[in-house]
Protein backbone atom coordinates (compact mmCIF):
# COMPACT_ATOMS: atom_id res chain seq x y z
CA UNK A 1 0.00 0.00 0.00
CA UNK A 2 1.22 3.46 -0.83
CA UNK A 3 2.13 5.79 2.01
CA UNK A 4 0.45 9.12 1.59
CA UNK A 5 1.70 12.25 3.32
CA UNK A 6 0.26 15.73 3.30
CA UNK A 7 -3.13 17.40 3.65
CA UNK A 8 -6.33 16.55 1.83
CA UNK A 9 -9.40 18.74 1.52
CA UNK A 10 -12.67 16.98 2.24
CA UNK A 11 -15.62 17.76 0.01
CA UNK A 12 -19.15 16.52 -0.30
CA UNK A 13 -19.67 13.17 -1.99
CA UNK A 14 -19.15 13.32 -5.72
CA UNK A 15 -16.69 16.26 -5.63
CA UNK A 16 -12.92 16.16 -5.98
CA UNK A 17 -10.00 17.77 -4.18
CA UNK A 18 -7.93 20.13 -6.30
CA UNK A 19 -4.28 20.89 -5.57
CA UNK A 20 -3.51 24.63 -5.48
CA UNK A 21 -0.75 25.22 -7.99
CA UNK A 22 0.07 26.10 -11.58
CA UNK A 23 0.29 22.57 -12.85
CA UNK A 24 -2.78 20.43 -13.13
CA UNK A 25 -2.21 17.18 -11.31
CA UNK A 26 -3.57 13.83 -12.11
CA UNK A 27 -6.63 12.90 -10.03
CA UNK A 28 -7.11 9.44 -8.64
CA UNK A 29 -10.24 8.03 -7.07
CA UNK A 30 -9.57 5.71 -4.20
CA UNK A 31 -11.75 4.26 -1.53
CA UNK A 32 -10.05 5.15 1.73
CA UNK A 33 -11.21 3.88 5.08
CA UNK A 34 -12.08 6.36 7.78
CA UNK A 35 -9.66 4.67 10.15
CA UNK A 36 -6.76 5.10 7.71
CA UNK A 37 -7.52 8.79 7.19
CA UNK A 38 -7.73 9.47 10.92
CA UNK A 39 -4.52 7.54 11.57
CA UNK A 40 -2.39 8.88 8.73
CA UNK A 41 -3.65 12.46 8.47
CA UNK A 42 -4.93 13.04 12.02
CA UNK A 43 -8.40 14.14 10.87
CA UNK A 44 -11.12 14.13 13.52
CA UNK A 45 -14.32 13.29 11.68
CA UNK A 46 -16.43 13.64 14.82
CA UNK A 47 -15.18 17.18 15.29
CA UNK A 48 -15.69 18.05 11.61
CA UNK A 49 -19.05 16.24 11.55
CA UNK A 50 -18.09 14.59 8.22
CA UNK A 51 -18.76 10.96 7.35
CA UNK A 52 -17.83 10.48 3.67
CA UNK A 53 -17.89 7.07 2.05
CA UNK A 54 -15.39 8.05 -0.61
CA UNK A 55 -12.67 10.68 -0.43
CA UNK A 56 -11.09 11.95 -3.62
CA UNK A 57 -7.54 13.23 -3.37
CA UNK A 58 -4.48 13.87 -5.51
CA UNK A 59 -1.82 11.44 -6.60
CA UNK A 60 1.26 10.67 -4.43
CA UNK A 61 3.47 13.10 -6.30
CA UNK A 62 0.98 15.83 -5.72
CA UNK A 63 0.88 15.07 -2.01
CA UNK A 64 4.58 15.72 -1.75
CA UNK A 65 4.01 19.18 -3.13
CA UNK A 66 0.94 19.78 -1.02
CA UNK A 67 2.75 18.84 2.18
CA UNK A 68 4.42 22.24 2.15
CA UNK A 69 1.08 24.04 2.25
CA UNK A 70 -0.07 21.78 5.03
CA UNK A 71 2.95 22.56 7.19
CA UNK A 72 2.79 26.32 6.60
CA UNK A 73 -0.88 26.59 7.52
CA UNK A 74 -0.21 25.41 11.05
CA UNK A 75 1.25 28.75 12.15
CA UNK A 76 -1.51 31.03 10.84
CA UNK A 77 -2.27 33.69 13.44
CA UNK A 78 -5.81 34.50 14.41
CA UNK A 79 -6.63 38.20 14.31
CA UNK A 80 -6.78 39.60 17.81
CA UNK A 81 -9.52 41.75 19.35
CA UNK A 82 -7.09 44.36 20.62
CA UNK A 83 -7.84 48.06 20.59
CA UNK A 84 -4.69 48.61 18.53
CA UNK A 85 -5.98 46.53 15.62
CA UNK A 86 -7.15 48.53 12.64
CA UNK A 87 -10.78 49.56 13.07
CA UNK A 88 -11.15 48.31 16.63
CA UNK A 89 -11.47 51.88 17.92
CA UNK A 90 -15.10 51.82 16.76
CA UNK A 91 -16.18 50.40 20.12
CA UNK A 92 -14.92 53.57 21.77
CA UNK A 93 -16.72 55.70 19.21
CA UNK A 94 -19.92 53.72 19.68
CA UNK A 95 -19.79 54.46 23.40
CA UNK A 96 -20.57 58.12 22.62
CA UNK A 97 -23.79 57.13 20.84
CA UNK A 98 -24.57 54.77 23.71
CA UNK A 99 -24.21 57.70 26.13
CA UNK A 100 -26.95 59.63 24.33
CA UNK A 101 -29.21 56.56 24.34
CA UNK A 102 -28.54 55.99 28.05
CA UNK A 103 -29.67 59.54 28.81
CA UNK A 104 -32.92 58.80 27.01
CA UNK A 105 -33.28 55.51 28.88
CA UNK A 106 -32.76 57.23 32.22
CA UNK A 107 -35.40 59.83 31.39
CA UNK A 108 -37.84 57.08 30.42
CA UNK A 109 -37.05 55.30 33.68
CA UNK A 110 -37.81 58.39 35.78
CA UNK A 111 -40.91 59.16 33.75
CA UNK A 112 -42.28 55.71 34.40
CA UNK A 113 -41.51 55.99 38.12
CA UNK A 114 -43.29 59.36 38.21
CA UNK A 115 -46.40 57.77 36.71
CA UNK A 116 -46.25 55.08 39.40
CA UNK A 117 -45.98 57.73 42.13
CA UNK A 118 -48.96 59.60 40.71
CA UNK A 119 -51.08 56.47 40.40
CA UNK A 120 -50.19 55.44 43.95
CA UNK A 121 -51.13 58.89 45.27
CA UNK A 122 -54.47 58.74 43.48
CA UNK A 123 -55.17 55.28 44.86
CA UNK A 124 -54.34 56.42 48.39
CA UNK A 125 -56.65 59.43 48.08
CA UNK A 126 -59.52 57.38 46.69
CA UNK A 127 -59.03 54.72 49.36
CA UNK A 128 -59.01 57.32 52.14
CA UNK A 129 -62.12 59.06 50.83
CA UNK A 130 -64.11 55.85 50.48
CA UNK A 131 -63.19 54.45 53.87
CA UNK A 132 -63.68 57.75 55.64
CA UNK A 133 -67.28 57.75 54.45
CA UNK A 134 -67.75 54.13 55.47
CA UNK A 135 -66.38 54.75 58.94
CA UNK A 136 -68.41 57.92 59.46
CA UNK A 137 -71.61 56.16 58.39
CA UNK A 138 -70.77 53.00 60.28
CA UNK A 139 -71.54 52.06 63.89
CA UNK A 140 -68.09 52.92 65.24
CA UNK A 141 -68.10 55.87 67.64
CA UNK A 142 -66.02 57.89 70.03
CA UNK A 143 -62.25 58.04 70.28
CA UNK A 144 -61.75 54.78 68.39
CA UNK A 145 -63.62 56.30 65.46
CA UNK A 146 -61.22 59.24 65.56
CA UNK A 147 -58.24 56.87 65.64
CA UNK A 148 -59.66 54.96 62.69
CA UNK A 149 -60.19 58.10 60.61
CA UNK A 150 -56.63 59.17 61.51
CA UNK A 151 -55.43 56.28 59.33
CA UNK A 152 -57.28 57.83 56.38
CA UNK A 153 -55.77 61.21 57.20
CA UNK A 154 -52.33 59.59 57.09
CA UNK A 155 -53.08 58.22 53.62
CA UNK A 156 -54.17 61.64 52.37
CA UNK A 157 -51.03 63.32 53.70
CA UNK A 158 -48.77 60.57 52.33
CA UNK A 159 -50.55 60.92 48.99
CA UNK A 160 -49.56 64.58 48.91
CA UNK A 161 -45.93 63.63 49.57
CA UNK A 162 -45.94 61.14 46.69
CA UNK A 163 -47.36 63.79 44.40
CA UNK A 164 -44.44 65.98 45.45
CA UNK A 165 -42.08 63.11 44.60
CA UNK A 166 -43.68 62.83 41.18
CA UNK A 167 -43.30 66.57 40.64
CA UNK A 168 -39.65 66.47 41.72
CA UNK A 169 -38.83 63.59 39.38
CA UNK A 170 -40.39 65.27 36.37
CA UNK A 171 -39.74 68.96 37.01
CA UNK A 172 -36.21 68.63 38.39
CA UNK A 173 -34.51 65.33 37.57
CA UNK A 174 -36.14 64.67 34.20
CA UNK A 175 -35.59 68.22 32.98
CA UNK A 176 -32.01 68.21 34.28
CA UNK A 177 -31.14 65.12 32.21
CA UNK A 178 -32.94 66.49 29.18
CA UNK A 179 -31.02 69.77 29.29
CA UNK A 180 -27.66 68.04 29.86
CA UNK A 181 -28.27 65.69 26.96
CA UNK A 182 -29.08 68.63 24.72
CA UNK A 183 -25.92 70.47 25.76
CA UNK A 184 -23.58 67.44 25.59
CA UNK A 185 -24.72 65.92 22.28
CA UNK A 186 -25.09 68.00 19.12
CA UNK A 187 -27.10 66.46 16.30
CA UNK A 188 -25.89 66.92 12.75
CA UNK A 189 -27.74 67.07 9.47
CA UNK A 190 -26.69 63.57 8.50
CA UNK A 191 -28.09 62.08 11.69
CA UNK A 192 -24.93 61.39 13.67
CA UNK A 193 -23.62 63.46 16.56
CA UNK A 194 -20.85 65.99 16.26
CA UNK A 195 -18.94 64.33 19.12
CA UNK A 196 -19.15 60.94 17.42
CA UNK A 197 -17.83 62.28 14.14
CA UNK A 198 -14.97 64.09 15.85
CA UNK A 199 -13.91 60.92 17.65
CA UNK A 200 -14.21 58.88 14.45
CA UNK A 201 -12.12 61.35 12.46
CA UNK A 202 -9.54 61.59 15.24
CA UNK A 203 -9.02 57.84 15.44
CA UNK A 204 -8.95 57.45 11.65
CA UNK A 205 -6.37 60.21 11.29
CA UNK A 206 -4.20 58.74 14.05
CA UNK A 207 -4.40 55.24 12.61
CA UNK A 208 -4.10 55.97 8.92
CA UNK A 209 -0.24 56.18 8.63
CA UNK A 210 0.29 53.09 10.74
CA UNK A 211 -2.45 51.19 8.92
CA UNK A 212 -0.76 52.01 5.59
CA UNK A 213 2.55 50.63 6.80
CA UNK A 214 0.80 47.60 8.23
CA UNK A 215 -0.71 46.95 4.83
CA UNK A 216 2.77 47.08 3.28
CA UNK A 217 4.02 44.65 5.89
CA UNK A 218 1.21 42.24 5.12
CA UNK A 219 1.93 42.45 1.41
CA UNK A 220 5.66 41.87 1.98
CA UNK A 221 4.92 39.01 4.30
CA UNK A 222 2.63 37.39 1.79
CA UNK A 223 5.19 37.77 -0.98
CA UNK A 224 7.97 36.32 1.20
CA UNK A 225 5.88 33.32 2.21
CA UNK A 226 4.93 32.70 -1.38
CA UNK A 227 8.62 32.80 -2.39
CA UNK A 228 9.44 30.33 0.38
CA UNK A 229 6.79 27.96 -0.88
CA UNK A 230 8.09 28.18 -4.43
CA UNK A 231 11.60 27.47 -3.16
CA UNK A 232 10.48 24.37 -1.28
CA UNK A 233 8.53 23.15 -4.28
CA UNK A 234 11.51 23.68 -6.59
CA UNK A 235 13.79 21.80 -4.20
CA UNK A 236 11.27 18.97 -3.99
CA UNK A 237 10.99 18.72 -7.78
CA UNK A 238 14.79 18.69 -8.13
CA UNK A 239 15.09 15.90 -5.58
CA UNK A 240 12.43 13.83 -7.32
CA UNK A 241 14.01 14.36 -10.73
CA UNK A 242 17.27 12.75 -9.60
CA UNK A 243 15.43 9.49 -9.02
CA UNK A 244 13.67 9.69 -12.39
CA UNK A 245 15.90 8.24 -15.16
CA UNK A 246 13.57 9.46 -17.90
CA UNK A 247 14.63 13.10 -17.46
CA UNK A 248 17.54 14.42 -19.61
CA UNK A 249 20.32 16.74 -18.31
CA UNK A 250 18.69 19.80 -19.84
CA UNK A 251 15.53 19.25 -17.80
CA UNK A 252 17.62 18.71 -14.67
CA UNK A 253 19.47 21.96 -15.38
CA UNK A 254 16.19 23.85 -15.61
CA UNK A 255 15.09 22.46 -12.28
CA UNK A 256 18.39 23.50 -10.68
CA UNK A 257 18.12 27.01 -12.16
CA UNK A 258 14.57 27.21 -10.80
CA UNK A 259 15.88 26.40 -7.34
CA UNK A 260 18.53 29.11 -7.52
CA UNK A 261 16.03 31.68 -8.73
CA UNK A 262 13.63 30.80 -5.93
CA UNK A 263 16.38 31.21 -3.36
CA UNK A 264 17.16 34.69 -4.68
CA UNK A 265 13.44 35.60 -4.56
CA UNK A 266 13.32 34.42 -0.97
CA UNK A 267 16.24 36.64 -0.04
CA UNK A 268 14.75 39.68 -1.80
CA UNK A 269 11.28 39.24 -0.31
CA UNK A 270 12.77 38.60 3.12
CA UNK A 271 14.78 41.80 2.93
CA UNK A 272 11.73 43.77 1.85
CA UNK A 273 9.62 42.12 4.53
CA UNK A 274 12.13 42.96 7.25
CA UNK A 275 12.46 46.51 6.02
CA UNK A 276 8.72 47.17 6.00
CA UNK A 277 8.39 45.54 9.42
CA UNK A 278 11.17 47.76 10.77
CA UNK A 279 9.45 50.86 9.43
CA UNK A 280 6.22 49.72 11.04
CA UNK A 281 7.97 49.23 14.38
CA UNK A 282 9.46 52.68 14.15
CA UNK A 283 6.05 54.25 13.54
CA UNK A 284 4.29 52.27 16.27
CA UNK A 285 5.21 54.58 19.21
CA UNK A 286 3.87 57.63 17.39
CA UNK A 287 0.79 55.64 16.40
CA UNK A 288 0.17 54.63 20.01
CA UNK A 289 0.65 58.19 21.23
CA UNK A 290 -1.82 59.62 18.73
CA UNK A 291 -4.37 56.94 19.50
CA UNK A 292 -3.96 57.53 23.23
CA UNK A 293 -4.67 61.24 22.78
CA UNK A 294 -7.90 60.66 20.93
CA UNK A 295 -8.89 57.92 23.35
CA UNK A 296 -8.23 60.19 26.32
CA UNK A 297 -10.56 62.81 24.84
CA UNK A 298 -13.27 60.15 24.61
CA UNK A 299 -12.54 59.13 28.18
CA UNK A 300 -12.96 62.70 29.39
CA UNK A 301 -16.29 63.01 27.61
CA UNK A 302 -17.47 59.71 29.10
CA UNK A 303 -16.25 60.76 32.54
CA UNK A 304 -18.51 63.82 32.39
CA UNK A 305 -21.49 61.61 31.59
CA UNK A 306 -20.71 59.12 34.35
CA UNK A 307 -20.27 61.86 36.94
CA UNK A 308 -23.46 63.52 35.80
CA UNK A 309 -25.39 60.25 36.07
CA UNK A 310 -24.06 59.76 39.59
CA UNK A 311 -25.14 63.27 40.54
CA UNK A 312 -28.62 62.83 39.08
CA UNK A 313 -29.14 59.45 40.74
CA UNK A 314 -28.21 60.96 44.09
CA UNK A 315 -30.85 63.64 43.53
CA UNK A 316 -33.36 60.93 42.64
CA UNK A 317 -32.49 59.10 45.85
CA UNK A 318 -33.13 62.22 47.90
CA UNK A 319 -36.50 62.74 46.24
CA UNK A 320 -37.55 59.12 46.71
CA UNK A 321 -36.39 58.84 50.32
CA UNK A 322 -39.39 60.14 52.27
CA UNK A 323 -37.77 59.21 55.58
CA UNK A 324 -35.64 62.36 55.33
CA UNK A 325 -38.71 64.58 54.90
CA UNK A 326 -39.64 66.28 58.17
CA UNK A 327 -43.34 66.20 57.32
CA UNK A 328 -43.19 62.46 56.74
CA UNK A 329 -42.11 61.78 60.31
CA UNK A 330 -44.74 64.20 61.60
CA UNK A 331 -47.48 62.26 59.80
CA UNK A 332 -46.75 59.05 61.65
CA UNK A 333 -46.11 60.81 64.92
CA UNK A 334 -49.58 62.37 64.69
CA UNK A 335 -51.06 59.04 63.66
CA UNK A 336 -49.52 57.32 66.67
CA UNK A 337 -50.82 60.02 69.01
CA UNK A 338 -54.32 59.73 67.56
CA UNK A 339 -54.36 55.98 67.98
CA UNK A 340 -52.94 56.10 71.52
CA UNK A 341 -55.60 58.68 72.40
CA UNK A 342 -58.32 56.09 71.86
CA UNK A 343 -59.86 55.30 75.26
CA UNK A 344 -62.24 52.38 75.59
CA UNK A 345 -63.47 53.52 79.03
CA UNK A 346 -64.34 56.97 77.71
CA UNK A 347 -66.17 55.53 74.72
CA UNK A 348 -68.18 53.18 76.94
CA UNK A 349 -69.04 56.06 79.24
CA UNK A 350 -70.18 58.15 76.28
CA UNK A 351 -72.34 55.35 74.90
CA UNK A 352 -73.89 54.78 78.31
CA UNK A 353 -74.77 58.46 78.64
CA UNK A 354 -76.14 58.88 75.10
CA UNK A 355 -77.63 55.50 74.25
CA UNK A 356 -77.75 53.56 77.51
CA UNK A 357 -79.07 53.77 81.05
CA UNK A 358 -77.45 57.18 81.46
CA UNK A 359 -80.02 58.85 79.19
CA UNK A 360 -82.60 61.23 80.68
CA UNK A 361 -86.19 59.96 80.98
CA UNK A 362 -89.52 61.74 81.48
CA UNK A 363 -91.17 59.16 83.64
CA UNK A 364 -95.01 59.04 83.63
CA UNK A 365 -96.65 61.36 86.17
CA UNK A 366 -100.20 62.08 87.28
CA UNK A 367 -101.90 64.53 84.97
CA UNK A 368 -105.12 66.53 85.39
CA UNK A 369 -107.96 65.68 83.05
CA UNK A 370 -108.16 69.27 81.79
CA UNK A 371 -104.90 68.84 79.92
CA UNK A 372 -105.24 68.44 76.20
CA UNK A 373 -104.66 65.09 74.62
CA UNK A 374 -101.92 66.74 72.59
CA UNK A 375 -99.82 66.74 75.74
CA UNK A 376 -99.71 62.96 75.59
CA UNK A 377 -97.95 62.99 72.27
CA UNK A 378 -94.27 62.53 71.67
CA UNK A 379 -91.49 64.73 72.91
CA UNK A 380 -91.39 68.07 71.14
CA UNK A 381 -88.81 68.79 68.50
CA UNK A 382 -87.07 71.23 70.82
CA UNK A 383 -86.70 68.62 73.53
CA UNK A 384 -85.31 66.15 70.99
CA UNK A 385 -82.83 68.72 69.81
CA UNK A 386 -81.61 69.17 73.36
CA UNK A 387 -81.25 65.42 73.81
CA UNK A 388 -79.48 64.56 70.56
CA UNK A 389 -78.00 67.88 69.36
CA UNK A 390 -78.86 66.94 65.78
CA UNK A 391 -81.26 65.24 63.42
CA UNK A 392 -81.14 63.55 60.05
CA UNK A 393 -83.99 64.28 57.64
CA UNK A 394 -84.90 61.58 55.15
CA UNK A 395 -87.62 61.01 52.65
CA UNK A 396 -87.50 64.58 51.29
CA UNK A 397 -88.56 64.79 47.66
CA UNK A 398 -87.17 67.84 45.89
CA UNK A 399 -89.10 69.49 43.09
CA UNK A 400 -87.91 72.14 40.72
CA UNK A 401 -84.32 73.28 40.20
CA UNK A 402 -83.87 74.82 43.65
CA UNK A 403 -81.43 73.20 46.07
CA UNK A 404 -82.67 71.87 49.36
CA UNK A 405 -81.48 73.78 52.44
CA UNK A 406 -78.87 72.15 54.68
CA UNK A 407 -80.05 70.33 57.80
CA UNK A 408 -78.24 70.14 61.14
CA UNK A 409 -76.02 67.04 61.50
CA UNK A 410 -75.70 64.87 64.57
CA UNK A 411 -72.65 64.68 66.85
CA UNK A 412 -72.00 61.00 66.31
CA UNK A 413 -72.17 58.90 63.18
CA UNK A 414 -73.83 56.27 65.31
CA UNK A 415 -76.83 58.52 65.87
CA UNK A 416 -77.06 59.09 62.12
CA UNK A 417 -77.72 55.44 61.56
CA UNK A 418 -80.34 55.06 64.28
CA UNK A 419 -84.01 55.13 63.23
CA UNK A 420 -86.62 56.30 65.66
CA UNK A 421 -89.89 54.35 65.83
CA UNK A 422 -92.81 55.94 64.04
CA UNK A 423 -95.53 53.93 65.72
CA UNK A 424 -95.52 55.60 69.13
CA UNK A 425 -98.92 55.48 70.84
CA UNK A 426 -100.85 58.45 72.16
CA UNK A 427 -101.87 56.34 75.11
CA UNK A 428 -100.50 57.82 78.35
CA UNK A 429 -99.43 54.42 79.61
CA UNK A 430 -97.24 53.84 76.54
CA UNK A 431 -95.93 57.38 76.01
CA UNK A 432 -93.01 58.23 78.24
CA UNK A 433 -92.94 61.82 77.02
CA UNK A 434 -96.47 62.86 77.97
CA UNK A 435 -95.63 65.13 80.91
CA UNK A 436 -94.39 68.69 80.98
CA UNK A 437 -90.69 69.41 80.92
CA UNK A 438 -88.62 70.35 83.92
CA UNK A 439 -89.11 74.07 83.41
CA UNK A 440 -92.88 73.75 83.45
CA UNK A 441 -93.29 74.59 79.74
CA UNK A 442 -96.35 73.05 78.24
CA UNK A 443 -96.64 71.15 75.00
CA UNK A 444 -96.17 73.56 72.06
CA UNK A 445 -98.91 71.75 70.20
CA UNK A 446 -101.54 72.96 72.70
CA UNK A 447 -103.60 75.42 70.71
CA UNK A 448 -104.79 77.14 73.85
CA UNK A 449 -101.26 78.36 74.56
CA UNK A 450 -100.59 79.57 71.04
CA UNK A 451 -99.53 83.19 70.93
CA UNK A 452 -98.56 85.57 68.14
CA UNK A 453 -100.02 86.48 64.76
CA UNK A 454 -100.82 83.67 62.33
CA UNK A 455 -99.31 84.07 58.85
CA UNK A 456 -100.17 82.22 55.65
CA UNK A 457 -97.13 80.60 53.99
CA UNK A 458 -96.52 78.54 50.86
CA UNK A 459 -94.27 75.42 50.70
CA UNK A 460 -91.16 75.69 48.48
CA UNK A 461 -90.27 71.98 48.64
CA UNK A 462 -91.84 68.65 49.36
CA UNK A 463 -91.49 67.56 52.96
CA UNK A 464 -92.57 64.32 54.60
CA UNK A 465 -92.75 64.35 58.36
CA UNK A 466 -90.56 61.78 60.12
CA UNK A 467 -92.29 62.06 63.49
CA UNK A 468 -95.89 62.33 64.73
CA UNK A 469 -95.31 65.95 65.65
CA UNK A 470 -94.18 66.93 62.11
CA UNK A 471 -96.30 68.07 59.18
CA UNK A 472 -96.16 66.65 55.66
CA UNK A 473 -96.83 68.77 52.58
CA UNK A 474 -95.98 69.18 48.90
CA UNK A 475 -94.33 72.07 47.14
CA UNK A 476 -96.97 74.74 46.47
CA UNK A 477 -99.25 73.77 49.36
CA UNK A 478 -100.40 76.60 51.63
CA UNK A 479 -100.52 76.40 55.41
CA UNK A 480 -100.70 78.69 58.44
CA UNK A 481 -97.64 79.58 60.50
CA UNK A 482 -98.72 79.73 64.13
CA UNK A 483 -95.41 80.57 65.80
CA UNK A 484 -92.15 82.17 64.81
CA UNK A 485 -89.01 80.12 64.03
CA UNK A 486 -87.19 78.74 67.10
CA UNK A 487 -83.44 78.55 67.61
CA UNK A 488 -83.24 75.17 65.85
CA UNK A 489 -84.92 76.46 62.66
CA UNK A 490 -88.41 74.92 63.17
CA UNK A 491 -91.83 76.56 63.06
CA UNK A 492 -95.18 75.46 64.37
CA UNK A 493 -97.98 75.50 61.81
CA UNK A 494 -101.39 74.21 60.85
CA UNK A 495 -102.53 72.59 57.64
CA UNK A 496 -105.86 73.42 56.07
CA UNK A 497 -107.23 70.11 57.37
CA UNK A 498 -106.55 71.28 60.90
CA UNK A 499 -103.45 69.18 61.63
CA UNK A 500 -100.97 71.01 63.83
CA UNK A 501 -97.23 70.24 63.92
CA UNK A 502 -93.69 71.33 63.22
CA UNK A 503 -92.00 71.97 59.87
CA UNK A 504 -88.62 73.38 58.71
CA UNK A 505 -88.83 77.16 58.54
CA UNK A 506 -86.71 77.42 55.39
CA UNK A 507 -89.01 75.08 53.47
CA UNK A 508 -91.72 77.76 53.15
CA UNK A 509 -92.10 81.42 52.23
CA UNK A 510 -94.63 83.97 53.30
CA UNK A 511 -97.51 84.63 50.89
CA UNK A 512 -97.41 88.26 49.84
Amino acid sequence: MMKYAGRIQLRDRGQTCQRVGKRQVRKLSCKVSRHLIEKRLSIDFEHLKLTPDYVYFAAPSAFEEMSVAYDDSIGVEVSSDSFWEVGNYKRTVKRIDDGHRLCTDLMNCLHERARIEKAYAQQLTEWARRWRQLVEKGPQYGTVEKAWTAVMSEAERVSELHLEVKASLMNEDFEKIKNWQKEAFHKQMMGSFKETKEAEDGFRKAQKPWAKKLKEVEAAKKAHHAACKEEKLAISREANSKADPSLNPEQLKKLQDKVEKCKQDVLKTKEKYEKSLKELDQGTPQYMENMEQVFEQCQQFEEKRLRFFREVLLEVQKHLDLSNVAGYKTIYRDLEQSIRAADAVEDLRWFRANHGPGMAMNWPQFEDEEWSADLNRTLTRREKKKATDGVTLTGINQTGDQSLPNKPSSVSSYEKTQSYPTDWSDDESNNPFSSTDANGDSNPFDEDTTSGTEVRVRALYDYEGQEHDELSFKAGDELTKMEDEDEQGWCKGRLDNGQVGLYPANYVEAIQ
